[in-house]
């Protein structure tokens, strides 16, 4: 039925630019605020859609002003929203995000009606499910809604993209074990392994260990590197120079090229490497699905 079936967050991004991130009690003028279409579900979906994946987003939002934003962007990107679910009185998620002069950000979610999204509901959606090649997860909804996912992905054979961000104290086992690939920066790699001293092919090793199948974690500018499962080394991938505006959802951008490849058949170096170029591309213009691109748009 579909190539990539994301479940997950979607909120309104409301975006300040800063001259410098104020520290602790430190007051900063910025710019208007933005207000456009985010979260790390509805992120990956649009950009999965964007790319011709066929796509559908499994999500709830408010029946407020930015429900109608999110599934607006949603639908100028090309994803299916007939699994999208909207709760009456309640508040759609946001996000507060500040962006500094070098494309950084800081980001605060206050998660509304993602955090409504139950078990039952995408239990509801066994056989959207069951249809997908590839379901592309994260943790900006209920770990007990995630879990079910994962339960009904390993029985109906639907592989599973996990990006365990919000970065959790701690990694349920089995969400690991169902992860291929699990997909980290390098700060929640670095958080997950506890080895702060090492580098990207450490904290790889040390996450399959740990028991994901497979783990991709991507390096910004870098590029990024891909332990595939059952490889005894590390495959480093590439960065391509740009010009960086703003990093906000690039993460997420790289996430859902690489589910849309790995659903066409690709093996995940080749994902990967596809999904750098999307990364790229995502980080030249500012905010998250505003930047990003259509196939014709990538750079390299």
């Amino acid at each position: 039925m579909y190539d990539v079936l994301v479940v997950g967050s979607a909120n309104a991004d409301l975006t300040v630019r800063v001259n410098r991130r104020p520290g602790a009690g430190e007051t900063a003028l910025g710019t208007d605020l933005v207000e456009s279409a985010g979260g790390k579900g509805a992120n990956q979906a649009a950009a999965a859609a964007r790319l011709g994946v066929r796509t559908a987003l499994l999500a709830k939002v408010g029946d407020d002003a930015y429900g109608e934003l999110l599934l607006a962007a949603q639908r100028a990107a090309g994803t299916e929203l007939g699994h999208v679910l909207v709760e009456k009185g309640a508040r759609t998620g946001t996000a507060m995000i500040v962006v500094d002069p070098d494309g950084d950000n800081s980001i605060v979610v206050s998660p509304g009606a993602n955090a409504l999204l139950s078990p039952a509901e995408v239990a509801a959606a066994r056989e959207v499910i069951a249809a997908s090649a590839v379901v592309s997860l994260q943790l900006e909804i209920p770990y007990g809604t995630v879990r079910e996912v994962v339960r009904i992905a390993r029985e109906t054979g639907t592989r599973v993209v996990l990006n365990p961000s919000p970065t959790p104290e701690e990694l349920d086992p089995g969400l690991l074990a169902a992860a291929d690939p699990l997909i980290v920066n390098k700060h929640e790699a670095r958080w997950l392994t506890q080895l702060h001293c090492g580098g990207p092919d450490e904290w790889a090793r040390a996450l399959r260990k740990a028991g994901a199948r497979s783990v991709v974690i991507t390096l910004g500018e870098r590029g990024a590197l891909v332990l595939e499962e059952g490889a005894a080394e590390p495959v480093q991938l590439p960065g391509i120079e740009v010009e960086a505006v703003d990093t906000t959802g690039a993460g997420d951008a790289f996430t859902g090229a690489l589910a849309g490849r790995l659903a066409a058949g690709a093996s995940l170096v080749e994902a990967a490497r596809f999904a750098v170029r999307v990364g790229a591309a995502a980080v030249t213009k500012p905010g998250a699905q505003p930047s990003y691109p259509t196939l014709s748009e990538l750079p390299g």
